[in-house]
């Protein structure tokens, strides 16, 4: 809706532009037709205050350290839904009923398998590569393989894509980490949970059965739920931008997992990991403290702060309850979680991160309770991506179905040179 007018003054005229009220959130000001009215453009770094699209799927409120899914909160969903029932969600704009959940469950499970040809194309990469280096490779040449799923015209095709992606990301994710370690890949098993099926494929052998723990099984289905979507962050919009210029499923959700593989978007769990590592036990917490006050001091406290979160991030509440349950039940004695609960306390409760509203973000216990599973700091991010597909599909989804997307083409500040003629090499 747009029922009132924002006035702009610029070069002596006055210019109106609606603005339009979304559900919940701040108002939007429609500048559509700002170059065409005044000859500007608005500069924005980062597009820290520009909406790209309008959406229905996940909304939060930073101030506030709210994230709902469709209007659900995500600790509800967190602590009483499936993956399989998020994805429904995310999906579907509701919460499924019990036998349109069987139908979709059923319908994922019969897409987990790999075409057999892809496992020689696994054996293209060194053994050492990175598995965010293969899911990047791995998921764009699935579109060559699956042409009966790239035609994004057709809605029948753009679900079978989506569902297929859902469905076999776990498998290319634990096959990336079993051809790293020298291990034989593991095939699906349709019987087990989607989080279930995707630690018998990463830590199973074919050598001996393998038994999935409850616990560590309901901490990986709860760290999926909160790694699923996360509105329109750097890994979403480069999704809606891919897809903006019509590119097919498979090549837009690579595209998403490239960016996600930078360090500031999907890999600060391995860098709170790290950190805590690097202060190694909890006397030793005012000395990085003091430093990480200290502006001359490169060190930096990973894991807290968020670019949209300004209160406590809701997922790290549900994901400190997980980290105990886990190292609990592996029985892990680790002074990283012991430096982490630490850490925690101390910078709640001084003044420094409190007035620059520096709280733990889901990022700080994650990385300790994936170490504690056992999975190696260079699937971390991998995990982020299986997890956050779900959330990409769904977004590309409603960006193909939006009567207004158009491509996209952000504008810019020019600072270079202005026109001048060319002066040939021997005058230079």
């Amino acid at each position: 809706m747009a029922d009132d007018q924002a006035t702009l003054s610029l070069g002596g005229k006055d210019q109106g532009f609606p603005v339009r009220h979304g559900s919940v959130g701040p108002d939007v000001i429609d500048i559509r037709k700002l170059y065409a009215q005044t000859g500007a453009f608005t500069y924005d770094p980062g597009f820290t205050s520009t909406a790209a699209c309008e959406s229905a799927i996940t909304y939060i409120d930073g101030d506030e350290g709210i994230l709902l899914h469709r209007g659900y909160p995500i600790d509800q969903l967190a602590e009483k839904s499936t993956f399989m029932e998020v994805s429904y969600l995310l999906l579907n704009g509701e919460l499924p009923s019990k036998g349109e959940l069987e139908r979709f469950t059923y319908t994922i499970s019969r897409h987990t398998m790999l075409h057999e040809q892809l496992s020689t194309f696994y054996r293209g990469f060194r053994r050492d590569a990175h598995p965010m280096a293969i899911m990047c490779g791995v998921v764009g040449a699935l579109s060559a393989f699956y042409h009966d799923s790239t035609d994004i015209t057709d809605p029948q095709q753009r679900m079978i894509a989506s569902h297929r992606l859902i469905a076999k990301m776990p498998t290319i994710a634990a096959m990336a980490y079993k051809y790293s370690i020298g291990q034989p890949f593991v095939y699906p098993q349709n019987s087990l949970t989607y989080t279930g099926n995707f630690l018998r494929m990463t830590f199973g052998v074919p050598a001996e059965p393998y038994e999935v723990n409850p616990v560590v099984e309901q901490a990986m289905r709860t760290i999926f739920i909160l790694h699923a979507d996360h509105e329109q962050n750097a890994s979403t919009s480069t999704v809606r931008l891919a897809g903006s210029s019509g590119a097919n499923p498979f090549a837009c959700i690579a595209a998403g997992i490239a960016c996600l593989w930078g360090p500031a978007h999907g890999g600060a769990n391995e860098a709170a990991l790290n950190m805590l590592r690097e202060i190694g036990r909890p006397e030793r917490i005012p000395e990085f403290i003091a430093r990480a006050k200290d502006k001359d001091d490169p060190f930096r406290l990973m894991g807290f702060g968020h670019r949209v979160y300004k209160n406590y991030d809701p997922r790290a509440k549900v994901m400190q309850k997980i980290a105990e349950q886990v190292l609990g039940e592996l029985g892990v004695d680790d002074p990283v979680f012991d430096v982490a609960r630490e850490l925690e306390q101390i910078a709640l409760h001084d003044d420094y991160f409190i007035e620059k509203k520096l709280y733990p973000n889901v990022d700080f216990y994650s990385g300790v309770v994936l170490s504690a599973i056992g999975f190696p700091t260079s699937m971390f991010t991998a995990l982020f991506a299986l997890a956050r597909t779900v959330g990409w599909v769904a977004q590309w989804n409603e960006m193909i179905s939006d009567p207004e997307q158009k491509i996209g083409r952000p504008r810019q500040l020019y600072t270079g040179a202005t026109q001048r003629d060319y002066v040939p090499v021997e005058q230079r």
